[in-house]
């Protein structure tokens, strides 16, 4: 009799699981870190950008680009062509990144000032991108397995049903020694991240407008807070369109060398 009620209990609870909504069901902190990695954000995008950084004085320096990106198999490639004011511009930020963990991205910067672009590795991938308070390796992705990642929870996080997952680095290395991010159930984006070292916390990272463009949910603002630097830098989305056919020779060392993109 007891086996029988067991055999019961257990296709009880398997019919019914069936019935129920993913996110009802017990996920791993990697699973949530692979739906973020693997969801929809098309083959390639293009966006104008605008980044304003703001002192502890509360002064702001707004800086416009145009931001292009494109999807190669599993790896990618980004461009940002700074255009305004006309101290940056000319300023581009070029990176092909590798899914692969044990391959290093490759970055480079040109510096009209200089006429010379510089190439970012080593330690200078943890420098901070253009005066903002992200980081080189900031802009970069991440492959999942890079870190390990643990499922701390459930909460509400900018006005949203969030998983909490804390993702600790393989590489002692690293940046940052764990980072802790909610990613919004609905969709699979980060909307708040918050990044430690042996110290404490450093920064905050926040998603102030996330919303659906061509049936792709898009961060249109976001903000990364540095308590340390009493510093915020905060980027504003605008004109953003995917699948549009964006050139490959936008992402040549030689395109961002001449200091003119169109």
């Amino acid at each position: 009799m007891r086996r029988r009620f067991l055999f019961i209990l257990v296709t009880g609870f398997i019919l019914v699981a069936g019935f129920l909504p993913l996110d009802a069901l017990a996920v791993t902190g990697r699973e949530v870190m692979v739906m973020v990695d693997e969801r929809d954000d098309g083959n390639d995008r293009k966006s104008v950008v605008e980044m304003t950084l703001v002192n502890h004085r509360g002064k702001k320096r707004v800086r416009k680009m145009l931001s292009y990106s494109k999807d190669y198999g599993k790896d990618a490639k980004k461009l940002m062509y700074f255009q305004k004011p006309m101290d940056v511009k000319g300023t581009s930020f070029l990176s092909w990144e590798y899914d692969n963990p044990g391959t290093d991205d490759d970055k480079w910067l040109y510096m009209p000032a200089l006429r010379k672009v510089r190439r970012i590795s080593g330690k200078s991938t943890k420098d901070y991108f253009m005066g903002s308070d992200f980081t080189y390796d900031d802009m970069g992705d991440r492959n999942v397995d890079e870190d390990t990642h643990t499922l701390k929870g459930e909460e509400v996080a900018q006005g949203a049903d969030c998983w909490v997952v804390e993702s600790v680095p393989v590489d002692d290395d690293d940046n940052y020694d764990k980072k802790i991010v909610w990613v919004r159930k609905d969709a699979a984006v980060v909307v708040k991240a918050e990044y430690y070292d042996s110290q404490g916390l450093i920064k905050t990272f926040l998603v102030h407008d996330l919303k659906k463009q061509d049936n792709i949910w898009t961060i249109f603002e976001m903000e990364m807070n540095n308590p340390r630097e009493d510093h915020t830098t905060i980027m504003k989305m605008m004109n953003v369109e995917y699948n549009i056919g964006v050139k490959d020779g936008f992402f040549k060392v030689a395109t961002i060398s001449r200091g003119v993109i169109r």
